[in-house]
């Protein structure tokens, strides 16, 4: 008998605002949730993208804009079934990343915005160093990679974690969320790896929320890709309203960064890029001297290749 194979389709939709990046989560499964997803039909969607559209639409009756594939995962035995994919052999998940300026209403029942660090606590560095790192993380990190069969293979182990996590005295990188997630699954530490092994998963406090399937490996994709992204290309005005202020904009990358950024290093070298310019308003509402209101410059866009939005080195003091 051939075996049958579903592709299946799951978003992470992102909107940010001051406090935290947020996602779109639709469905509750015993206590975890799951982002958006849905089969492709061979037959009936014309387009990976366009089935996808109509997935999301029909989940939370919201249309998604800006939107790129992200990645393609197979795994066997980590993509635990889902309603729409009992009796399939093997799934086969292709995640996308979708931006939007706002946390739109969601009409559909069990559709609502969760701050992407209810499940990635240790993610947000903006108040410091989290606890859950040394408390929660890196002490079974070192109990894992001491219980190795072979020394090389526990330094090997120790490196990953040390450099993951920032232990040690190692440089914290914020674009590697996907690494760290992946090496708490490994190390047996990710409620989802118990599951996926058949083993009920220990309580551990400071690891984050668990998330149906494989959602949370691909929420971890996104989160990366677009921590990155920020970088070079400038799709922070994909998710900041039409006029801003510096500080707020300073805000929205700040929190999808999970860093505490130098205020006027932020400035100094945003004013570098040409991306922004006055728009001759003011704001007033949170008092005290009026904030000047800016605007992307959507003519750079048109005119010449750009960067993103430089991240400076984080303040720590």
């Amino acid at each position: 008998m051939t075996p049958r194979v579903v592709i299946g389709l799951s978003a992470a939709i992102v909107a940010v605002t001051e406090e935290a990046p947020y996602v779109v989560v639709t469905r509750e499964t015993g206590e975890m949730a799951g982002l958006p997803f849905g089969p492709f039909d061979p037959a009936g969607d014309r387009t990976l993208e366009l089935s996808l559209r109509g997935w999301v639409r029909e989940q939370t009756s919201f249309e998604i804009g800006y939107a790129e594939q992200l990645y393609t995962f197979g795994d066997r035995g980590r993509e635990a079934p889902l309603p729409e994919t009992r009796g399939a052999d093997r799934l086969i998940s292709i995640s996308y990343l979708a931006l939007t300026p706002s946390r739109a209403t969601l009409h559909r029942a069990g559709a609502r915005w969760r701050s992407w660090y209810d499940f990635f606590p240790w993610e947000d560095w903006r108040l410091g160093r989290p606890a859950a790192i040394d408390a929660a993380i890196g002490p079974p990190l070192r109990a894992w990679a001491e219980g190795a069969g072979d020394a090389n293979t526990a330094a090997r182990r120790w490196a990953r974690a040390r450099l993951a996590f920032a232990l040690d005295g190692a440089v914290w990188n914020e674009e590697r969320v996907l690494d760290r997630y992946e090496l708490l699954y490994e190390a047996g530490l990710a409620p989802e790896a118990a599951r996926d092994r058949g083993g009920a998963a220990p309580a551990r406090r400071g690891l984050g929320e668990p998330m149906i399937s494989d959602h949370r490996r691909i929420l971890a994709t996104a989160m990366g890709r677009l921590r990155a992204k920020i970088k070079y290309r400038p799709v922070i005005f994909e998710l900041a309203p039409d006029l801003f202020t510096l500080l707020h904009l300073q805000r929205l990358v700040e929190a999808i960064a999970g860093l505490e950024l130098h205020k006027q290093n932020f400035r100094r070298l945003l004013e570098r890029t040409g991306l922004v310019e006055g728009a001759g308003q003011f704001d007033a509402r949170a008092g005290g001297r009026p904030a000047e209101l800016y605007r992307c410059r959507r003519e750079t866009l048109a005119e010449r290749p750009v960067g993103g939005v430089h991240v400076p080195a984080p303040r720590w003091d």
